[in-house]
């Protein structure tokens, strides 16, 4: 039963650490990328819309109120928008967790 215990404790160990690097890699890319509304492929968005909450949900390609992560002047040169359909002002909202 000691070692179950040990495996779980190293297993939680493990996550934590993982949520920590994601958080950390989270905060470093919004400085270096943009959000590119209608380039992601289908269940590979970065992050919800309207019509689901999370990354990876998307239907559609290239759909475009769905939007990845991409370095900070490409999004047009790949053919996308820097802001999602009937947004005003032209401008996207700013990423989550700012």
């Amino acid at each position: 039963m000691k070692s179950s215990r040990a495996i779980i404790g190293s297993a939680l160990a493990g996550l934590a650490a993982a949520c920590a690097v994601s958080a950390a890699n989270a905060a470093d890319k919004t400085d270096k990328t943009e959000p590119c509304y209608g380039i992601a492929k289908a269940g590979q968005n970065d992050c919800g819309t309207d019509r689901h909450s999370c990354a990876g949900l998307s239907t559609r390609d290239r759909d475009p109120s769905d939007w990845k992560y991409v370095p900070k002047g490409t999004c047009e040169k790949l053919g996308g928008k820097l802001a999602p359909p009937g947004a005003a002002g032209g401008k996207a909202p700013p990423p989550q967790g700012k």
